[in-house]
C-alpha cells in the first residue's frame, strides 16, 4: 500500500515542502531514500521504540520510503513524525484519508512524545502556499506557526494527539492566535528609559536622529561616561515593528531555534550584543550547514558592538558588504542562502588603549599608540557608519540634578513621526523604508538642496575631506534631521549638524 504525506525542508529563511511516499511490499527490510543526512537515517530505531510504548508496531515489511524531491539534502530529526504516520497509515494500523492535506513535523522521543523543532513558522507560510489544510507540530512550536492565518495548526503533545487530528480531526479544535493582542502585550515592555541618563543631550540628540533615520552610529569617550548605558536605551526610542517586520524577525530567529518555547512573534525590535570575541562566522553566518548569524539575528532592529576596536580586524571586516546591501549570502559547496541583515549598527569605542582623549602631556599613550589603536577600524568600515558623536563627561552639577531627562516614549514619538513621513515618501519604493536605506537614484530625488546648502557641503568636503560615501551619508542624514522638524526640504541648517556628526572625518581631531 502507498501513502503519501508531507514534511518540510528549511533552506535560509524559507521551506520547501518534502513529499513523503511510505510503500509496503512482502518481504523484510527498511529502505529510506532521497538523500536523508545521518539523523533522518537514525528515525527507524527512535519511531520503531515510540511505536511500540505507544501500542503500535513497526511490522516486519519491506517498508520503503521516498522523500521527495529526492536531489535536495534531508536534515535533522524533525521527519520522524510524518515517517511514522506514514507508516501507520501505509500498513492499516489507522484510517487517515486525510493524512496528505496536513504538514507533519516533529522529533520523537522514545516514549512517543514530540520534541520542539526548528522553522516551524517559514514551514506553516509554505504549507499555506501550497494549499494544505492543516500542520501538526510539536506543542512547543504550535503558537508560532498559528500566526499564519488560513492554516489550522494542530499542536501534539505525543503521538496519540497526532493521530487524534488525523483519524478524528471533528474531535480537535486548531489553535488560534490573536496577532493584535500578541502586540498589545509588547507595548511598554522597554525597562531602560532615557529620563535615567543625566546630561549628555547632544549624544541623546544624536541618536534620536538615528533612531529616525535608521542611521549607523559611533560613539566615543573616555570609560565610564555611559556610551553603553546610552546605547542600552535605543531600543525604547525605535518605533514598533510593522506585522511583516515580525514575521520576517521571527522566521530568522525560528531558523536559527532560539525562538523561546510558546512565543508565536517577536513583537519588539531586536538587541544584538555579541563579546568582542565572537568569530567571523557567528557574526555574520554560516557552518556546513549555513544558520544566520548575530548580523542577520539582528534584522530590523540594533547589531550593538561594545568597544569596537577590540573585536578582530578580520571579523568587523565582514560587516562590510551586509552594511552596504543589507543581505548576507552564505555559499558552500552544495548550497547557498541569502540571510537578511537591515540593521541599525550601533558601535562604542575608547579614544586610546588607555581610554583616556589623546592630551600631550596628561595621557600614557603616545599618538603613535593612539593611532595605531585607531587602526583597528578600517576607513572603508568608518564610512559607512552615518553619525560619528564625541561622549564627554558629564559634569557633578549635572549627576547631582534630580529633575528627570526628557522620556524615552516622548522621544519615541518623534521618531515615529519621522518614520511616517518616510514610510509615505518611499511607499511605492520596494525595500526601502527609511532614509539609511536610499539608493543613488533615490537621493537624486529626495535628497535635493539649495544653492546655500551646495556651497557649505562644497565647503565642508574640501576641507574636512570626506569620501564620496561620507557625502552621501550626510545627505542621508540631514535629510532626517529634515523630516524630525517636519520640513519638505533640506535647509543649511540641518546640513550643518549632519556635518558635524562626522567627527572622525575630520583632519586633526587626534590633535
Amino acid at each position: 500500500m502507498l501513502v503519501k504525506t508531507f514534511g518540510s525542508a528549511v533552506y535560509g529563511v524559507d521551506a520547501i515542502n518534502i513529499t513523503i511516499e511510505v510503500n509496503v511490499d512482502t518481504g523484510v527490510n527498511f529502505l529510506l531514500v532521497g538523500l536523508p543526512d545521518s539523523a533522518v537515517k537514525e528515525s527507524q530505531q527512535r519511531i520503531e521504540a515510540a511505536l511500540k510504548n505507544t501500542g503500535y508496531r513497526l511490522p516486519i515489511k519491506k517498508i520503503t520510503i521516498n522523500m521527495a524531491p529526492a536531489d535536495i539534502r534531508k536534515e535533522g530529526s524533525a521527519y520522524d513524525l510524518p515517517l511514522a504516520m506514514g507508516i501507520l497509515a501505509a500498513t492499516g494500523q489507522i484510517e487517515a484519508p486525510d493524512i496528505d492535506k496536513y504538514l507533519i513535523m516533529g522529533e520523537l522521543s522514545l516514549d512517543g512524545g514530540l520534541q520542539p523543532i526548528k522553522g516551524s513558522l517559514p514551514m506553516a507560510i509554505k504549507a499555506r502556499e501550497d494549499g494544505l489544510k492543516g500542520f501538526i507540530l510539536p506543542e512547543a512550536n504550535a503558537r508560532e506557526a498559528a500566526i499564519v492565518e488560513g492554516l489550522e495548526v494542530y499542536p501534539a503533545r505525543d503521538i496519540h494527539d497526532a493521530l487524534a487530528v488525523l483519524t478524528n480531526p471533528e474531535s480537535v479544535e486548531p489553535l488560534v492566535v490573536d496577532v493584535a493582542e500578541t502586540f498589545a502585550q509588547s507595548e511598554g515592555m522597554h525597562q531602560l528609559d532615557f529620563s535615567d541618563v543625566k546630561g549628555q543631550e547632544n549624544v541623546k540628540r544624536a541618536l534620536e536622529i538615528a533612531a529616525a533615520g535608521g542611521h549607523n552610529i559611533i560613539l566615543i569617550g573616555p570609560p565610564g561616561v555611559g556610551k553603553t548605558m546610552l546605547a542600552k536605551r535605543i531600543p525604547g526610542i525605535l518605533p514598533p515593528l510593522t506585522l511583516d517586520e515580525a514575521l520576517e524577525t521571527t522566521k530568522i530567529h525560528s531558523v536559527a531555534g532560539i525562538l523561546p518555547n510558546g512565543m508565536s512573534l517577536i513583537t519588539s525590535r531586536p538587541f544584538r550584543n555579541p563579546h568582542h570575541t565572537v568569530s567571523d562566522v557567528a557574526l555574520v553566518g554560516g557552518g556546513s550547514n549555513p544558520k544566520p548569524g548575530e548580523i542577520s539575528l539582528a534584522h530590523n532592529g540594533i547589531l550593538f558592538l561594545d568597544e569596537l576596536p577590540e573585536f578582530k580586524r578580520s571579523v568587523l571586516e565582514v560587516l562590510r558588504q551586509p552594511l552596504e546591501d543589507r543581505i548576507v549570502t552564505i555559499s558552500r559547496a552544495r548550497i547557498s542562502v541569502d540571510y537578511p541583515s537591515s540593521f541599525m549598527l550601533v558601535a562604542s569605542m575608547n579614544p586610546s588603549p588607555s581610554g583616556d582623549f589623546f592630551k600631550p602631556g596628561e595621557s600614557a599613550d603616545s599618538e603613535f599608540a593612539v593611532r595605531r589603536y585607531l587602526a583597528k577600524i578600517s576607513g572603508p568600515l568608518m564610512d559607512r557608519i552615518d553619525l560619528h558623536i564625541e561622549v564627554n563627561p558629564v559634569a557633578f552639577e549635572e549627576l547631582r540634578d534630580r529633575t528627570p531627562g526628557e522620556s524615552s516614549s516622548s522621544i519615541r514619538q518623534r521618531v515615529i513621526g519621522a518614520r511616517e513621513i518616510q514610510n509615505q515618501r518611499y511607499a511605492e519604493v520596494k525595500g526601502v523604508y527609511s532614509n539609511a536605506q536610499l539608493t543613488p537614484k533615490l537621493m537624486k530625488v529626495h535628497c535635493e538642496i539649495d544653492g546655500t546648502g551646495e556651497a557649505l557641503l562644497k565647503n565642508a568636503v574640501e576641507r574636512l575631506g570626506f569620501s564620496a560615501r561620507s557625502y552621501a551619508r550626510i545627505l542621508k542624514v540631514a535629510r532626517t534631521i529634515a523630516d524630525l522638524e517636519g520640513s519638505s526640504s533640506i535647509a543649511s541648517s540641518h546640513l550643518a549638524e549632519a556635518i558635524q556628526y562626522r567627527s572622525l572625518d575630520r583632519e586633526g581631531w587626534l590633535a
